[in-house]
């Protein structure tokens, strides 16, 4: 049997900018990614601490060392810039290995840096 776990979470990021034109997802701070183990194009789910939205989207690799978090597209009308937000990703894998598992949770900075 399998199950979805939490995989990786970045806790508490703020959203610097929103892009409403752009085809869609969220853009990330590479260091960020690096931290809590996304890749780019990897599926998330996107919580706003401050309208209680939640999204999935994926993700695309932001400007290293730039603390940002750009929501783009039709995402970027339901969660704004300074909206505190939580990004979480999932793995599914084999009952007795997810037991084991290990998510990989950051906490970063006010400035969205490690």
């Amino acid at each position: 049997m399998q199950i979805e776990i939490l995989k990786s979470k970045i806790h508490r990021v703020k959203i610097t900018e929103a892009n409403l034109h752009y085809i869609g997802s969220i853009t990330i701070d590479e260091d960020l990614m690096d931290a809590a183990n996304i890749i780019e194009n990897e599926k998330v789910q996107v919580l706003d601490i401050d309208n209680g939205e939640r999204l999935e989207t994926y993700v695309i690799r932001g400007t290293r060392g730039s603390g940002m978090i750009c929501m783009n597209g039709p995402a970027a009308r339901r969660i704004n810039p300074e909206d505190t937000v939580i990004i979480i990703s999932y793995a599914i894998m084999e009952f007795e290995a997810a037991k084991k598992y290990k998510p990989v949770i950051i906490f970063p900075k006010e400035d969205n840096t490690l």
